[in-house]
């Protein structure tokens, strides 16, 4: 997998991705139900990989899935029906059965989180539910975004 210049720069960035808050989000008051934004956040991590090239579904045929393995969040303010939110998924670390991202939802225009997370996420064998080595495609590119970010280090376990 080769990225080009003008790619490797917009790499580094955390990917951002916009939702709209609709109805089926929200309990009886309008206020987003705390799980969605879990949902939000899984989107946004799966975009992150697709956007660098990488697909998932090709993984099915090869008896891999992800999994969450850990996962901290912290709800600070509410998002409400028809809010436009961004979401992002910024990669901050990576062995070789797991990746771990931050991840931000903030009300589109503002900077203050209304959640952030810390969002480990396990490569594991689709029929057996263990632990296996990422794809080769996915390990290198995680390794060469960490390596590009500064003051991040890879851990290997």
């Amino acid at each position: 997998m080769t990225v080009s210049s003008n790619d490797s720069a917009q790499a580094l960035e955390p990917y951002f991705l916009p939702i709209r808050v609709y109805i089926e989000d929200t309990d009886a008051g309008g206020i987003v139900f705390h799980a969605k934004y879990l949902h939000y956040m899984e989107r946004a991590r799966t975009e992150w990989v697709r956007h660098r090239g990488v697909g998932l579904r090709s993984g099915l045929g090869d008896n891999i899935s992800y999994v969450v393995q850990k996962l901290s969040i912290h709800y600070a303010a509410p998002a409400y029906l028809d809010d436009e939110l961004e979401v992002t998924a910024d990669l901050v670390n990576a062995g070789r059965v797991w990746m771990e991202f931050d991840q931000k939802v903030t009300r589109k225009g503002e900077e203050r989180p209304l959640a952030r997370a810390s969002v480990r996420v396990a490569c594991v064998a689709l029929d057996s539910g263990r632990p296996r080595r990422l794809p080769e495609d996915l390990g290198q590119l995680l390794q060469q975004h960490l390596a590009s970010k500064p003051s991040l280090q890879t851990h290997q376990e």
